[in-house]
């Protein structure tokens, strides 16, 4: 069992993870999922129980072993616009729409937990991936100019994304990015009496980073953005928490995820046209999460309510923006024009869900999850490479119990952005677009008058199946409290 969990979380690791909630999951597993990510103080499955607080092992006995898959589908939308002169005297303004062209990821998550009945002592450990973002815009092709500068007279400026303009055009062109952070938690719970118990999770983090361009290099003058070969960072940190059941109706629920520390990418670049680009290295760390949640039990229905607040503010490789400025040089004093990060605020993110026990083989759920935007609309343009935040996500689901040994379960997800992300497009040299770069008036090289957003739905298809060993007893359970 040890050497097959092993090797299913290596497996894992290459496998491409995308999230909602900034860029953290909002749940893991179908029934966690189902129940818009609320666990804190409900478990109700071991994979809710070893995200979001290991005091809630303390509910389960016997051996469990948990493994889901699902399909992921997202669709971002990258919208920018320019002004009327900003392509040079007398020209038109300028705006298109790029769509997504990534397509259906895969999202496993595996858990396996063990105790006594008769024990206060619960172990776990778990596989999951519980962050990441990613984004495919191909190169605009109706552009104003041919490969030689003459004029396109086929172009239309009402249908041209001019943010994914070839770099030799001022615009990014084919934009990628792909990031995904899989941890591995080793779980424990300790039962102080039959109503509070603790948890303790050391997590050990793997997480790969590919961007192209790589907005975290400064261009050549001459070939611009170089494209970042996938790197990879280990990282590790860890969660408390507490969690007491009155053995009635209420249940309540803490825990604290610190911040998960990295070592640093370290990208290795080449440029379009094939010629290495030096090396660059960044950090980005996982942010710290405060969790608190309540659970309400009786009769056939289980209610859970979880708040959740992410620390991006105190984060390596979230808490600054802006461009780099050269410390010396010709240009000193000047942006480079590689970023310093993504300059996130903090955010906080509600989750409620409900489970009714229509059969004693048939629970169904519901769940919603709200996030706020940590995406400030002044820094919009930082964020290109991570559209996937959903401040609106709805989930339906149910489980189906087999026999005391085997149950399955399914989700449906569906998210939406809600009032998205909107700003300025910048440069570093905004006044090849008609405006000025001013360390005091307008440090981030604002583009006057043009605009940059991205809007996006997501949905999710997963199901999952749990297996009890050693129970030879194929009655069928009680139901579910």
């Amino acid at each position: 069992m040890k050497n097959y969990f092993l090797t299913i979380c290596f497996l894992f690791a290459s496998l491409t993870i995308f999230a909602q909630s900034g860029h953290i999951m909002q749940g893991v597993g179908a029934v966690n999922m189902s129940m818009g990510g609320a666990a804190t103080a409900q478990p109700l499955d071991i994979n809710g129980a070893m995200q979001w607080n290991p005091a809630t092992l303390s509910e389960f006995d016997g051996k469990i072993v948990s493994f889901n898959i699902g399909a992921f589908f997202s669709s971002p939308e990258l919208r920018s616009s320019l002004p009327e002169g900003a392509m040079g005297p007398g020209s038109p303004s300028v705006s298109g729409v790029t769509e997504d062209d990534r397509g259906t990821s895969p999202m496993p998550s595996l858990a396996f937990l063990w105790g006594k009945e008769d024990s206060k002592h619960t172990f776990g450990v778990s596989a999951f991936g519980i962050s990441g973002f990613g984004v495919t815009f191909n190169e605009e092709t109706n552009l104003p100019f041919d490969g030689e500068g003459n004029p396109n007279p086929n172009w239309d400026p009402n249908n041209s994304n001019p943010i994914n303009y070839p770099q030799a055009f001022g615009g990014f062109g084919h934009i990628e990015s792909d990031y995904m952070l899989l941890q591995i938690g080793l779980s424990y719970a300790f039962e102080i009496s039959d109503q509070l118990s603790i948890g303790i999770q050391p997590n050990f983090n793997y997480a790969s980073l590919e961007l192209a361009p790589n907005p975290l290099a400064t261009p050549s003058q001459t070939l611009g953005y170089p494209a970042a070969d996938k790197a990879s960072a280990i990282g590790y940190g860890g969660q408390v928490g507490i969690f007491y059941n009155s053995g009635e109706v209420l249940k309540l629920g803490a825990s604290y995820k610190s911040k998960q520390y990295f070592g640093d990418f370290d990208f290795d670049q080449k440029y379009l046209d094939g010629s290495e680009a030096p090396n660059v290295t960044f950090n980005m760390n996982y942010p710290a999460i405060y969790s608190v949640g309540l659970g309400l039990s009786g009769g056939k229905f289980d209610f859970a309510l979880d708040y959740r607040y992410v620390d991006y503010e105190n984060t390596e490789g979230f808490e600054e923006s802006g461009w780099q400025i050269a410390d010396s040089g010709p240009m000193e004093g000047f942006p480079t024009g590689a970023v310093n990060g993504f300059g996130w605020k903090n955010m906080s993110i509600l989750s409620v869900g409900l489970q009714y026990q229509a059969t004693e083989k048939l629970p169904i759920r519901i769940g919603y999850t709200y996030s706020s935007n940590p995406i400030d609309d002044e820094l919009a343009f930082y964020s290109i490479p991570a559209t996937a935040v959903i401040e609106n996500a709805a989930q339906i689901g149910f489980s189906y119990v087999i026999n005391n040994k085997i149950d399955l379960s399914a989700v449906y997800h569906y998210g939406f952005r809600g009032d998205g992300a909107s700003g300025e497009l910048l440069n570093p040299t905004p006044e090849a677009f008609g405006g000025p770069w001013n360390a005091d008036t307008n440090p981030l090289g604002a583009v006057p008058g043009s605009s940059v957003s991205y809007d996006m739905t997501t949905s999710m298809i997963q199901v999952g199946i749990n297996y009890s060993f050693g129970n030879n007893n194929d009655e069928t359970p009680e139901p579910i409290e």
